[in-house]
């Protein structure tokens, strides 16, 4: 299994609404994906900005490259995330999961 993982940072008055694209559009959109295996989404607040780090599991490489192209190590955004995030991380991370408990 590959874990991708990948921040990106709101203003505190976008949060709300970037957490729940996350959960009523990115991710729906992700269970689509043939090896996909679930994921998280971690938010921590700060005095000025919102942090968040989206982690996902896949079977493969393959799968995330269905996801996310041949290039998988940019990330990938639907047009409204644009708007809603502040800054982000330029690429995502993949990481071999060995222990699952």
């Amino acid at each position: 299994m590959i874990a991708r993982s990948w921040r990106g940072w709101t203003t505190l008055g976008n949060a709300d609404a970037y957490e729940r694209l996350l959960r009523e559009k990115v991710l729906p959109g992700l269970q689509q994906i043939d090896g996909y295996q679930g994921g998280y989404v971690l938010r921590q607040e700060g005095s000025q900005e919102v942090e968040f780090v989206v982690l996902n599991f896949f079977n493969s490489l393959d799968a995330i490259r269905a996801f996310a192209g041949n290039d998988y190590t940019i990330p990938v955004f639907e047009p409204e995330a644009r708007i809603l995030l502040s800054r982000v991380e330029p690429i995502a991370h993949h990481y071999e999961v060995k222990v699952a408990l």
